[in-house]
């Protein structure tokens, strides 16, 4: 049989080789999927009464969390943060479980605390299977459709080279997003133009980057590829006008993906635009400040516990994002109304007003987006007045153009704050290849 062969299941054939279960995941999901609504209820209770009693029986570091608090209801359960993982893996691992027989992975860090984590190899399969019946809604089969891939990469030569060929075995191609000039995405064409692309994935920024070349050069992607049928963002926000802009520029469904390495897909667009929560492997709450659960509707911290991982507990972990489930959902069929940023990035402006990040980032990208020539900017509040503005773009900033920036930004947030632009030649980009765009250093 040859690679090539239309039966010759490359992908599921490489995840086999590597312990992981396919089969026997796919048949565990094939039962949650079918579940009536009654049944999934009593399913998800069974299933958190596991993982919880799993763990507490099992995992020292876990059991030292909870102390001696009294856990009488599921909401008793103490809330994980990323903080409680900067020990060694090795101290957080459950009974039976050590670095060979687990899927070992990390955080890219870009929440500001990065950890090592662990999966078991049932879980890990179990996810895979997840994600690839949810890809399926858009026609993509891991192992024969080509994915253009636009995520980090490490650049040195024998790290570089054994996740190239991991890319082969898993049939997609990695482009470069640490080089955005004109050159390379030139070359970025190039290469859609000569291969027959089935679809893209990657981080939200660095796709968006591509269609402001073509906007730039007057091009179409469906018209150098046509092969593509689908695009697939994540790890980033996708604003409403980049939405617009990748749906013109690619001719192809721009579907929003929301995700953690830790855990899983969290979310994923379907085909009629909503945004369904993953309930077959994760269980999602939203909480307030004071770790309540929040009813459908209202905003708050996302917390995640993932119902199958064994091997290092996920239990109420706080993603590190904010965002609201929608009214009409239910147990089984959760749906992400909106999600509006990280906990992290907030801005505290000298009268003690709290400002989110992201809305203080909607506001310069609006402004900035009104003639295209700002290409790309990060926001970093150095003091509690002030806030340094990097930008990218074709010509720098006038005066005039500062000032206008300078007066709304004061009529959304407060006067007398201090604006620093600075014009780059490129954005630095962290080691995972995301783009943190707001951040206070306060």
């Amino acid at each position: 049989m040859k690679i090539n062969d239309p039966v010759f299941k490359l992908f599921n054939l490489s995840l086999q080789l590597n312990g992981f279960p396919l089969r026997k995941a796919k048949t565990e999901l094939a039962k949650i999927v079918k579940f009536s609504e009654p049944d999934y209820n009593a399913f998800l209770d069974s299933k958190k009464k596991e993982i919880f009693e799993f763990h507490c029986n099992n995992n020292p570091y876990y059991k030292s969390l909870l102390g001696d608090k009294t856990i009488e209801k599921w909401e008793d359960i103490p809330v994980m943060r990323k903080i409680h993982f900067q020990k060694p893996l090795e101290q957080r691992l459950s009974k039976g479980y050590s670095k060979k027989n687990v899927y070992i992975n990390k955080t890219s860090g870009s929440s500001g605390d990065p950890f090592v984590f662990a999966k078991d190899k049932f879980c890990h399969a179990l996810i895979w299977a997840n994600i690839m019946r949810r890809f399926h809604w858009y026609g993509i089969d891991f192992n024969h459709s080509l994915q253009a891939r636009f995520y980090g990469m490490p650049l040195d030569f024998i790290a570089n080279k054994t996740l190239r060929l991991k890319d082969f075995l898993s049939h997609r191609y990695r482009f470069n997003i640490f080089d955005f000039s004109d050159a390379a995405m030139g070359r970025m064409l190039a290469k859609f133009q000569n291969t027959k692309f089935d679809y893209i994935n990657g981080y939200t920024n660095s796709i968006v980057l591509l269609a402001k070349f073509l906007q730039k050069k007057q091009l179409f992607l469906c018209d150098i590829c046509p092969t593509l049928k689908v695009c697939i963002v994540t790890s980033e926000m996708l604003f409403d006008d980049d939405k617009k802009l990748l749906q013109e520029r690619f001719n192809i469904p721009i579907i929003n993906e929301y995700g953690s390495a830790e855990l899983d897909i969290i979310a994923l667009e379907d085909p009629k635009g909503i945004w369904k929560v993953n309930s077959e492997t994760l269980f999602v709450e939203i909480l307030d400040e004071n770790d309540k659960v929040l009813p459908y509707g209202q905003e708050g911290r996302i917390v995640v516990t993932s119902l199958y991982n064994k091997a290092h507990p996920m239990i109420r972990y706080e993603v590190g994002d904010i965002g609201v489930l929608d009214e009409k959902s239910t147990l089984q069929y959760p749906i992400l109304k909106k999600l509006t940023g990280r906990t992290n990035d907030i801005a505290i402006l000298p009268s003690g007003k709290k400002s989110p990040g992201m809305t203080f980032y909607s506001i310069t990208k609006k402004l900035f987006d009104d003639d295209g020539n700002v290409k790309e900017f990060v926001i970093t509040q150095t003091k509690t007045d002030t806030f340094e503005i990097d930008y990218v773009s074709e010509n720098e900033l006038n005066e005039s153009e500062i000032s206008h920036i300078k007066n709304v930004l004061d009529q959304f947030l407060e006067s007398g704050l201090v604006y620093k632009f600075n014009r780059k030649d490129r954005i630095e980009r962290g080691k995972s290849g995301k783009l943190k765009q707001f951040k206070s250093l306060v």
